[in-house]
C-alpha cells in the first residue's frame, strides 16, 4: 500500500490525468467485454438452429460497447468538475444519452423478435405478418413513453401534468377512433383465432360469399363468384357467424339437391336414374357415392333430395346447375312428371245478372 501511495497521490494532484486513464480503463474494459463476453455467447448462439440470437447480438453490440463508455466518462467527469449545477448537467446529458442508447436498442430488438415470430405461425398464431406492424407501433409508442418518462425523471421535470394531458389526450383520441380500434382489435383476434385463412370460401351470416383474398388489420377482402370485391370490416366478421365451406379436416363439401317427381311415381324406378345422372358429372366424387333420400309428402309432389360430394366448393354453383339439368333430362326422357302445383275452382253459384 505504501509503494502505490505515491501515485495515488499524484493522480489526485493531477485530476485530468486521472480522468485520461479512467476513459482509456473503460475503453479496454469495453473492448474486453467486447471481444470475450459477445464472441463467447455469438459461438453459442452459432450452435442453434434459429439465427434470431445472431442478431439480437448484433443490435446488443453497440449498446454494450457505447453504455461501458459512458460510464467511464461520467466517472472520468466526477474527478474533474466538482460538484456544482455544471456537474450536474453533464452527469444528466449523459444519463438522458444512455436512455437514448437502450431505447434504440430496445426498439431495433422488438424488430427482431416480431420477424422471428411471425415467421414461426404456428407457435404464435397473433402474430403473423399483417399484424407485424400494428404490435411494432404499440411496442415503439410503449418504449418511447417509458424513455420519455425516465428522461423527464431524470431532469426534475414535473411528470404529473404531462400524465394528465397524454390520459386527456387519449381518451379524446380513443373515442374519436373507437370504430378503427375495434376493426383492429377485431383483426387481431381474427388472426390470432384463424376462422379462415386467405383462399378459403366463407359466407357471413348466409349472406356474402367468396374467396378471401386478404386479411387485414382493419377489415377482410371477399371476392364473391360474381368477381366483384366486397370489403367487410373485421368489427362485423367477429360479430358475425361465418361458415367457412373450405374449413375441416378436408376441402370436401357434401352438396344437396333438391327436386319433386309427380304423386303415383315408382321410386324403386326413378332412384337407380336419378343417381346415374348424378355420377355422370366428374365433379361429383365417386366416394362417398352420391344418394338419393326420400325427404316427405309435400302438397304436389313427393319431395326427394340428391346428396353427393364435391372437392371444390368454389364450384357448387355451376356443379348444381349441370346437376339440375342432368335431373331434368333424365325424368323428361323416363317420362316421369316433373308437377306443380295445381288450382282446381269450384263456382257455387253464378250471380242472375250473369246468366241473362
Amino acid at each position: 500500500m505504501d509503494t502505490i501511495r505515491p501515485y495515488l497521490e499524484y493522480l489526485s494532484a493531477h485530476p485530468y490525468l486521472n480522468a485520461v486513464l479512467v476513459l482509456a480503463g473503460a475503453l479496454i474494459l469495453a473492448r474486453l467485454i467486447d471481444r470475450f463476453m459477445i464472441g463467447l455467447v455469438r459461438r453459442l448462439a452459432s450452435r442453434t438452429r434459429s439465427d434470431v440470437d445472431d442478431r439480437i447480438l448484433e443490435v446488443l453490440h453497440r449498446p454494450v460497447f457505447q453504455t461501458v463508455m459512458l460510464v467511464g466518462l461520467r466517472i472520468a467527469i466526477e474527478t474533474v468538475l466538482p460538484e456544482g449545477q455544471a456537474a450536474d448537467v453533464v452527469q444528466g446529458i449523459i444519463k438522458t444519452l444512455m436512455v437514448l442508447i437502450w431505447a434504440t436498442a430496445t426498439i431495433r430488438l422488438t424488430s427482431v423478435v416480431l420477424r422471428w415470430m411471425s415467421s414461426n405461425e404456428d407457435r404464435f398464431r397473433a402474430v403473423q405478418m399483417p399484424t407485424v406492424p400494428l404490435f411494432d407501433i404499440v411496442a415503439k409508442v410503449v418504449i418511447f413513453g417509458i424513455g420519455s418518462y425516465l428522461i423527464m425523471l431524470n431532469w426534475d421535470i414535473n411528470v404529473s401534468g404531462w400524465l394528465a394531458s397524454a390520459g386527456i389526450v387519449g381518451l379524446g383520441v380513443g373515442l374519436a377512433a373507437q370504430e378503427t380500434f375495434a376493426n383492429l382489435f377485431a383483426g387481431v383476434s381474427i388472426l390470432a383465432d384463424s376462422p379462415y385463412k386467405i383462399g378459403d370460401f366463407i359466407v357471413l351470416d348466409g349472406s356474402e360469399r367468396g374467396r378471401v383474398t386478404q386479411i387485414g388489420l382493419r377489415s377482410t377482402r371477399i371476392l364473391t363468384l360474381d368477381q366483384v370485391e366486397v370489403t367487410v370490416p373485421n368489427a362485423i366478421i367477429a360479430n358475425s357467424k361465418i361458415i367457412n365451406e373450405s374449413g375441416g379436416p378436408s376441402r370436401r363439401q357434401r352438396m344437396r339437391v333438391p327436386f319433386g317427381v309427380a304423386y303415383g311415381t315408382r321410386i324403386e324406378d326413378m332412384e337407380p336414374l336419378i343417381m346415374a345422372a348424378a355420377k355422370s358429372d366428374e365433379s361429383v366424387l365417386e366416394t362417398p357415392e352420391p344418394r338419393v333420400h326420400f325427404k316427405g309428402f309435400g302438397d304436389s309432389s313427393l319431395d326427394f333430395e340428391v346428396r353427393c360430394w364435391i372437392e371444390r366448393p368454389e364450384e357448387r354453383e355451376q356443379i348444381v346447375n349441370r346437376i339440375n339439368r342432368a335431373i331434368y333430362r333424365t325424368l323428361n326422357e323416363a317420362g316421369i312428371e316433373i308437377p306443380f302445383p295445381k288450382r282446381d275452382l269450384y263456382i257455387k253459384e253464378w250471380p242472375e245478372r250473369l246468366l241473362r
